[in-house]
């Protein structure tokens, strides 16, 4: 969630008032004491137990800002997960910055939990699309902690805001939550076809801008053999993309030098069995595109990051732009799906006014709404041409739960080479993600250091599809034998790596054990020492050990006699043997960044 304060009249400072209940309609259920901060009259609340929790409904009984406090006591909590929570994972206190939440800016979803992992607050609201003000934190005065969300309503509008009971664990819980988010208005997400399941080539950090048809068809080739299903043509491919400045941005045509045919281009990647998806940030305009003299009045935000002004979309002009813009990249080139980037971008109109009347037809004062509206064009532009067979790609900040109706690939924010960022973005994003397929950040990695390297990055990656950006041509050959391993592995076990139950722990730890199962197989992922409860009544089971650690401790309640299978983080196979496991704690070698596989012994005779 951005820090910067809200626009709906919230104070940038905390005042003391927020926590007063003198006169203002409060009601509790399973410990959340449910308050609404509003003048008396204006609102009406109610709660309601329903099959999925309990519903705290808001109403207004006329035109007005209001703020409601969810508050539960402090007990055992040690950490917040919110959907940005990023390295914030601990006890903010009640005094830190008003943030805000909207379709493209995290989601307005919230769970405390305890030292055992479990709930003992979880919330979401209705509020999906449009801007909410949200802050968070302990109280040093009440030793509770509050959450506090504030929104405009009409009179006769009603905000919903969905409890859970406490006790379940953090995973569980927002599994309940996201199948409430997909049960909303608008909410269904979009299907993913099958190939958006497949590992991804990426040339961004390979190539980053500096690519070109020729390079990128001899990775395609290599990434073809290796597995692959998808190459993403990443930023650099449009003219003027180079020097990572964007002053170019808005026409979006190919670099006549780096990609003479485009289409050809794609034909060619598609002969070699590989889908091809585009890079685009279509809200991004440049001084030097031939469309800036008319786009410029709608593009009043100057990014001196991004070296571009930032389109408005709450302008029908800007939206009539990027779809006409995105549907004909699509039909000219055969493309297989789009990467949008840089949609959050448009938040920094958020609560400001436009350059036209908001009368004037087509314009959207709400820069959500406006959003929504731009993406649902497009998504139905895209459908009308090719059916449920393409993608779209959306990248946190905006991978919230109410942007899967737009978006079928959600993908974890730029982590290079960061391999417990890319493990604890992934599962962020499919917690609380009611469909759509999480897609890991590209894997890069030194290609002078250890082959070793391949698999700890790659741990990173596992519970999402993998999109690796390493120059595969260049690779020293252990390098790519880790790499055709570990995809290797990914796909055997992807049906439970990717739909299955898992379980990760906490997140104040960053999922320190990944434990996910799916029909009689387990997979069980260790990124820190810790003892691997063992259910032998499963079949199968896969032990990663993503550790410095030469061998992983379980735990059973019965006796297990089993078949190992052990690999080296190389994929270089270890001496088979069967295992008379007992009750209690056992030892099992699995070599560092390696895995095991167990099965029933009894199976193999």
């Amino acid at each position: 969630m951005a820090t910067t304060s809200i626009t709906i009249g919230a104070p940038s400072t905390f005042a003391p008032d927020l926590w007063s209940d003198h006169g203002l309609q409060t009601a509790s259920t399973h410990g959340t004491v449910v308050t609404a901060l509003a003048p008396q009259g204006t609102v009406r609340l109610v709660l309601a137990d329903e099959a999925l929790g309990t519903c705290a409904a808001v109403t207004a009984r006329i035109d007005t800002v209001v703020t409601v406090r969810l508050d539960v006591p402090l007990g055992d909590a040690v950490g917040y997960w919110h959907p940005n929570a990023g390295s914030d994972r601990t006890l903010p206190a009640d005094w830190s910055p008003w943030r805000h939440v909207s379709l493209v800016e995290s989601a307005p979803a919230g769970c405390l939990y305890d030292t055992a992992g479990r709930a003992l607050l979880a919330f979401a609201t209705d509020r999906t699309v449009a801007l909410t003000g949200v802050r968070f934190g302990v109280s040093e005065e009440h030793k509770r902690f509050g959450v506090w969300l504030r929104l405009p309503l009409t009179a006769g509008e009603t905000y919903r805001i969905r409890l859970l009971p406490p006790g379940g664990t953090v995973a569980g819980t927002l599994r309940a939550l996201r199948r409430w988010f997909a049960a909303l208005p608008g909410g269904e997400p979009m299907p993913t076809p099958e190939f958006g399941r497949t590992p991804v080539y990426s040339t961004w950090y390979s190539f980053t801008q500096d690519v070109c048809a020729a390079d990128v068809e001899r990775e395609a080739a290599l990434a073809a053999e290796l597995g692959f299903g998808q190459l993403f043509l990443d930023d650099g491919w449009q003219r003027y993309g180079s020097g990572r400045g964007y002053s170019g941005c808005g026409d979006w045509r190919p670099d006549p030098d780096k990609f003479p045919d485009l289409r050809t281009h794609v034909e060619t990647v598609h002969a070699l069995g590989l889908r091809q998806v585009l890079w685009i940030a279509p809200l991004l305009l440049g001084e030097r595109s031939d469309v800036f003299p008319w786009l410029s009045r709608f593009a009043t935000h100057w990014s001196p990051t991004l070296e571009c002004w930032i389109l408005d979309p709450r302008h029908v002009e800007v939206r009539d732009h990027v779809l006409r813009t995105c549907l004909q990249l699509v039909d000219e080139f055969g493309l297989d799906g789009l990467k949008a980037d840089f949609l959050d971008e448009a938040m920094v109109y958020a609560g400001t006014r436009g350059t036209q009347d908001s009368a004037r037809d087509g314009y959207l004062p709400d820069v959500g709404a406006a959003l929504a509206a731009m993406l649902t064009d497009l998504r139905e532009g895209l459908r009308d041409r090719r059916g449920d067979e393409f993608v779209i790609e959306l990248r946190q900040r905006y991978t919230g739960p109410a942007m899967t109706a737009f978006g079928n690939l959600l993908r974890a924010n730029d982590c290079p080479a960061d391999a417990v960022a890319n493990r604890v973005r992934t599962l962020d994003i499919a917690l609380l993600a009611p469909g759509g397929t999480v897609h890991s950040d590209m894997l890069m990695w030194d290609p002078q250091a250890d082959a070793d390297v391949v698999a700890r990055q790659f741990h990173g990656a596992l519970h999402a599809v993998p999109q690796i950006s390493a120059r595969l041509a260049e690779l020293p050959d252990a390098h790519r034998d880790a790499l055709a391993f570990w995809l290797s592995t990914w796909r055997a076990l992807r049906p439970t790596l990717l739909s299955g139950h898992y379980e990760p722990g906490r997140p104040d730890q960053l999922y320190p054990q990944v434990i996910a199962t799916g029909d009689d197989r387990c997979v069980i992922t260790c990124f820190v020492d810790r003892i691997v409860p063992l259910c032998p009544d499963l079949r199968q089971v896969s032990l990663i050990n993503a550790t410095s650690a030469h061998q992983l401790f379980l735990d059973l309640d019965a006796p297990w006699t089993v078949h190992l299978s052990p690999h080296d983080a190389q994929g270089r196979a270890q001496a088979p043997l069967i295992r008379e496991l007992t009750p209690g704690l056992n030892t099992v070698d699995v070599p560092p960044g390696g895995l095991c596989h167990l099965r029933e012994a009894a199976e193999l005779t």
